[in-house]
């Protein structure tokens, strides 16, 4: 199991670190997003290359962040059920739910789209719209999104079997709002060499 759970603490680490690298592509997004709504409005003009990279910053955000998203226990769930049940319930829940439909689809789904991404790279193909992008970055990210996404699938099991089998805590305990701003808090000390504020 020990093994396992590094093998955990390494996709976790993998997703973090994509999913706060995403966070910048928002950012971006939302200047190209007002620059290119600038531009239209004041000089009547616009470009398919800005229109369409903010589409492709949308699915880099949307494919990128889902593995992330898993990580925070952040995505939607309906807890209508599972709230009334116990830990243990909700932790076996989530494995059945991994194992029967979330492994399944995203790996159906990965499958699926690999011929497509690839013959797209192959043919070069590029946007219809005249001065529009190259399309296979933007189809690269179903696989790539996806494979992030099993990757914390497989990391979820393996923390949920580990707390149902008694080597881990519970995955699925929320952090409350206040925890939060404290581990930001001490992530900026950390980075200021432990420094305070004056």
């Amino acid at each position: 199991m020990s093994f396992l759970l590094r093998l955990s603490r390494l996709i976790d680490w993998i997703n973090e670190r994509v999913g706060r690298g995403v966070m910048w592509l928002v950012l971006i997004a939302v200047v190209i997003s007002a620059g290119n709504a600038l531009v239209r409005k004041l000089f009547n003009t616009s470009s398919n290359a800005l229109l369409e990279i903010q589409w492709y910053l949308f699915a880099a955000i949307f494919m990128l962040a889902a593995g992330y998203t898993f990580l925070r226990n952040e995505h939607v769930r309906i807890d209508l059920v599972t709230n009334r049940l116990s830990a243990r319930g909700q932790n076996i829940v989530d494995v059945i739910g991994i194992l029967l439909f979330l492994l399944p689809m995203a790996v159906l789904i990965l499958w699926l789209s690999w011929p497509i991404v690839m013959t797209s790279v192959q043919s070069g193909e590029m946007s219809q719209n005249p001065g529009g992008l190259i399309r296979w970055p933007v189809k690269m990210l179903l696989p790539l999104g996806l494979g992030l996404l099993v990757l914390q699938a497989v990391s979820e099991l393996i923390k949920r079997i580990a707390f149902l089998t008694g080597h881990g805590p519970n995955p699925l305990r929320k952090k409350s709002a206040g925890a939060a701003t404290e581990e930001l808090v001490a992530a900026i000390k950390a980075q200021r060499g432990g420094r305070a504020e004056p």
